[in-house]
């Protein structure tokens, strides 16, 4: 058979527990609802393979928010993330977070994933946030996705590699009855009946352009491409502000970050073309990215991360972390421009405009079990909408999944759903490979991204926004009646392009409906240029009903620690002023 032939074929198997994405939050999820109850059959789904999937497919470099007893306390780590969330947060599953995420070090220790410690044996811990201490390197990062499979298979878990999850399935009273999927080498279709399912799937990383006109060139993960948020969209569940996009500084022309959380603790520092330095703290916050927004487009840009000024030593110790772990090209890339950090800064710019609570807010809505408004279905990792959780929450926030869903599966027996579900998804999956003539998906990718430049990208001007919708409109209609896919890896690229498109008309939608700015650069609008906490302190739900999309309010619930008025704005304040 030749490679990526599309095949005709059906299948269904049944499990307890259905765990979709082998990123990071999924294996882990995975592991800890098989370790609840051996005896339940546990099915980890992944579109590509788990041994090298995910956002931490090569590494990761560090830890952005670990809560580690003697540099940082539960209460402090929840006081700064409710601060740099604009106060938008349901505190109780920030600070279970910030309860259970040492545990979670410790036990990855155990796995073999090391992380930095000083002369007496205690994790080095550095300081990058703005209040609080909780960034701690790894310098053998590379191994964390090794040692995670390492447990999988010792936990006989059952993994399903080359299968996308394209829509979930319910019964008629509501609750979560399994997943509909495609083998991503050969077209053929597996339903899975699950009495809990957990989805892991990751950003929504392809939803602009990188400025480097490079598809794949994304800041996430480009395998990240928001099915996770349409997938649980087209089931129901509500998805909480989706506006406060994801917008990171980047190496310029380089898909990744220059690392100031890494290379801050050690001097360095961001500055603009005089050398400057402008803001007060390198953590990642809406504020943050205003203020080197404005910076870019002051005549002070462009901006750079400052790292000359170090001992050569120094230089080195950083570059091994840089240059070693999670993003190996980064020093290959330096090496082809010819940077060298000793004598050269490293210029900065911003990145695409993506939906990612690992960095920001926007993700499907759960509580602080990880449960979504979905019976039966569970939400972790950057696709959650616990904010500012990294890699860290989403293995402490897969693991708290986990266990849950495995509970629930153990009190609930298979929920039944209609066959002619099933019948209408296999339709709308194989579409594109029904058409002998048509337009590619990488075309219809290239242009709905094109669109989210143009139109999503903030500043959000309502007129634009306007017009963007209008546009997308027209480019769906061209990805529903013309695309085509001539073999079943075309099929993988058709599906998430619908995906994106799906993501695009979110991101859309949300941002009209909040009428106020907040979060800095992640939610600008020109039009209602100041923050209107007497209206809109409130989360935004967005959900499908009725086959419409459609915002509502939702409050924000009574915090666990308590924000004093002085303490609420302190993200505000990032702007370093100019002294007489």
């Amino acid at each position: 058979m030749a490679l990526d032939q599309i095949v005709d074929g059906l299948s269904e198997v049944s499990c307890d527990v259905l765990v979709i994405g082998g990123g990071t939050a999924g294996p882990m999820a995975a592991l800890k609802a098989k370790l609840k109850n051996p005896k339940a059959n546990v099915v980890l789904l992944e579109k590509a393979n788990v041994k090298r999937s995910g956002a931490i497919s090569m590494g990761m470099d560090g830890l952005n928010n670990a809560v580690i007893p003697g540099y940082a306390t539960p209460e402090q780590y929840t006081k700064e993330i409710t601060i740099a969330n604009d106060g938008i947060v349901d505190q109780k599953a920030v600070y279970k977070y910030a309860q259970n995420c040492f545990e979670i070090i410790e036990e990855l220790d155990s796995f073999g994933i090391r992380f930095l410690k000083n002369e007496n044996g205690d994790y080095a811990v550095k300081k990058v946030h703005h209040i609080g201490t909780y960034v701690l390197p790894m310098p053998n990062g590379e191994t964390v996705k090794k040692a995670l499979y390492r447990q999988l298979r010792r936990a006989r878990i059952l993994i399903s590699n080359r299968y996308m999850a394209t829509r979930l399935l319910k019964s008629s009273d509501g609750r979560i009855a399994g997943a509909i999927s495609v083998n991503t080498r050969t077209a053929e279709m597996l339903v899975i009946k699950a009495k809990a399912v957990i989805l892991c799937m990751g950003a929504a990383g392809r939803l602009g352009l990188p400025t480097s006109g490079y598809m794949f060139g994304t800041y996430e993960n480009a395998a990240n491409s928001g099915d996770g948020y349409a997938m649980a969209y087209h089931a129901g569940a509500a998805l909480a502000n989706l506006e406060c996009f994801q917008i990171n500084p980047l190496i310029k022309d380089y898909n990744g970050p220059a690392c100031a959380y890494v290379a801050g603790p050690f001097g360095a520092y961001t500055a603009n073309n005089e050398g400057s330095r402008f803001i007060e703290c390198d953590y990642w916050s809406g504020q943050m990215m205003l203020e080197f927004y404005n910076e870019l487009l002051s005549g002070k840009g462009p901006v750079f991360l400052q790292l000359k000024h170090l001992h050569p030593d120094t230089i080195s110790e950083i570059e091994s972390t840089l240059h070693k772990v999670e993003r190996p090209t980064r020093g290959l890339f330096q090496q082809g421009r010819g940077v060298n950090y000793r004598s050269e800064s490293i210029e900065m710019h911003i990145s695409e405009i993506g939906f990612c609570s690992g960095h920001s807010a926007s993700g499907v809505f759960v509580d602080d079990n990880a449960r979504t408004t979905v019976p039966g279905l569970y939400a972790a990792g950057d696709m959650a909408s616990v904010p500012h959780n990294y890699m860290l929450g989403a293995f402490t926030n897969g693991s708290v999944a986990g266990i849950d869903a495995m509970e629930f599966a153990d009190s609930h027996d298979f929920a039944e759903f209609d066959a002619a579900d099933v019948a209408i998804e296999r339709d709308r999956v194989m579409a594109p490979t029904a058409r002998e003539d048509g337009i590619p998906p990488n075309q219809i990718e290239y242009k709905t991204r094109r669109l989210v430049n143009d139109y999503l990208q903030p500043p959000k001007v309502t007129r634009k926004y306007e017009l963007g919708m209008r546009r997308l409109a027209e480019a769906r209609e061209d990805m529903q009646e013309r695309m085509i896919a001539r073999n079943a890896h075309e099929l993988l690229r058709a599906l998430e392009v619908q995906s994106i498109m799906d993501c695009a008309d979110m991101a859309a939608h949300a941002s009209l409906y909040r009428e106020e700015s907040r979060w800095g650069l992640y939610h600008w609008r020109t039009d209602f240029p100041e923050k209107d906490n007497e209206n809109w302190f409130c989360h935004t739900l967005l959900s499908k009903r009725d086959g419409k999309m459609t915002s509502e309010k939702r409050a924000v619930e009574p915090y666990v620690v308590p924000i004093t008025d002085d303490e609420k704005d302190l993200y505000d304040k990032q702007r370093i002023r100019a002294s007489a």
